[in-house]
């Protein structure tokens, strides 16, 4: 029997090795982390700046690469709304995922308060980056690292500001994740709205990347997720 699919949604600046951190925690999974264009082994592609050809990116490499009669999407912030998406795009075409997972994001309708980056200079627009965590001192140091970093981060935070509509839903059970010390985590029960079947949500220590601080907790949680399908047949 084949093992469960993992599917995973990076994050804006990430790329197909963001969840290194995670892997080790799910060796039950096929760990599938993939990635838009312009970034890790896609680098020589070009950036995408529409959030809809985002999304049918995504989709596309799902539908090429599932196998399993089970398997997971998760997301992590940016990665949270294609992921919603996304599932809402497979089970159009009749490949309905097993379990939604969705992290660091109250969901679609949630003023994020990012939207005045376009505007700011690389030192700035790193500087408040730096402040939602996730972004060592060392990469602020590196005149290299900013200068390659910095058009693929103004790319995704474009698709982070012109994200989904609010009509748009699944039918598959849904678990949301943010830090407890994230902006917006009073509103996390958002996600609710968006499925018409499981709704949960768990919070845990941190800022916007607690997910890094907490991969085993995580990992976890994206086991119960698996387990609980098998109990709600």
């Amino acid at each position: 029997m084949h093992r469960p699919q993992l599917f995973l949604l990076h994050f804006a600046g990430g790329s197909c090795y963001s969840y290194n951190f995670l892997e080790p925690f799910l060796k039950d999974f096929e760990f599938v982390v993939l990635e838009l264009p312009g970034r890790g082994k896609r680098v020589k592609e070009t950036l995408i700046y529409d959030f809809e050809n985002a999304a049918y990116d995504i989709f596309f490499q799902i539908r090429q690469k599932v196998v399993s009669p089970y398997f997971l999407i998760y997301g992590h912030s940016l990665g949270a709304s294609l992921a919603l998406r996304v599932t809402n795009m497979l089970e159009q075409s009749s490949i309905v995922p097993s379990y939604l997972i969705v992290s660091g994001s109250a969901g679609p309708g949630v003023e994020l308060g990012i939207k005045d980056l376009d505007s700011l200079d690389q030192n700035d627009f790193f500087l408040v980056l730096q402040k939602m965590g996730g972004m060592p001192e060392s990469f602020l140091k590196s005149k290299a690292l900013l200068d390659f970093f910095e058009p693929i981060l103004r790319a995704d935070f474009g698709l982070v500001n012109n994200t989904i509509e609010e009509h748009i839903s699944t039918t598959v059970p849904l678990f949301a994740m943010m830090g407890a010390d994230e902006e917006h985590v009073s509103q996390i029960e958002n996600w609710s709205r968006f499925t018409t079947s499981n709704f949960c949500y768990e919070l845990l220590p941190g800022n916007h990347f607690f997910i890094l601080q907490h991969p085993q907790k995580v990992a976890n949680i994206l086991k119960r997720c698996y387990k609980s399908i098998f109990f709600n047949q």
